[in-house]
């Protein structure tokens, strides 16, 4: 598999630090499940942070740091543990097509109707259920409006592809986009195209519509 798109250190950093916000660090983790060159990548920079780290001058701890970790450590081990329970049924998938690790342990709606030849589901990480994360189906030959976004948006392709007039991202790539972007993602006419977004802040639509309609789904 050739990749052509990936994410720039602006993530990968705070990402090799665990400075990242989980619902960023979810569409970078499942990028890195398929890209062993941002692996790579990944493990220099957390290298180089181990080495600043090693260099960088001790300091010393609060005179309770001790008790209060061992106290944190007793608090955990006598919690009451949470019997396990089904996980729901997740929504189907293309023959083929798998769940990314990354996404193990997320709560993710079934489909749902978004307009003709397209669906979302929502998904929520237990650690950060505000992070605003979706799934979206779309048809081949079917677009979204054009928009620009008020944040960032962050989106790891799946399955299928799609051009969005900057460039065509094909399954497994990444891309990022700020308020300086300003376009209308196009699914390839050779089949559909699932991806997993990103939406920090929200999207603001050219049609008042479409806007209306990204409003209710909660773009």
């Amino acid at each position: 598999m050739t990749l052509h798109h990936h994410p720039d250190d602006d993530l990968l950093l705070p990402m090799a630090a665990g400075r990242l916000p989980a619902g960023q660090s979810v569409l970078v983790s499942t990028h890195l499940e398929s890209c062993v060159q941002c692996r790579a990548r990944l493990h220099d920079l957390q290298a180089v942070g181990g080495a600043l780290l090693e260099d960088s001058e001790p300091q010393a701890l609060a005179p309770d740091a001790w008790a209060r970790t061992l106290a944190r450590i007793d608090g955990e081990s006598s919690a009451e543990t949470i019997p396990a329970t089904t996980a729901p049924p997740r929504p189907s998938l293309p023959s083929g097509m798998g769940w990314p690790s990354s996404l193990r342990d997320a709560q993710i709606s079934r489909w749902r109707w978004m307009a003709p030849g397209m669906r979302f589901a929502r998904v929520r990480l237990s650690h950060d259920p505000e992070a605003t994360l979706f799934l979206l189906r779309i048809g081949a030959g079917r677009h979204l409006p054009r928009h620009t976004h008020r944040g960032l948006e962050l989106t790891q392709v799946l399955h299928g592809s799609f051009d969005d007039g900057r460039a065509v991202f094909s399954a497994a790539d990444f891309d990022a986009a700020d308020s300086d972007v300003h376009h209308q993602p196009v699914v390839t006419r050779d089949g559909e195209c699932i991806c997993l977004a990103y939406v920090g802040g929200s999207l603001r639509f050219d049609g008042r519509v479409a806007g209306l309609l990204g409003g209710m789904i909660g773009m």
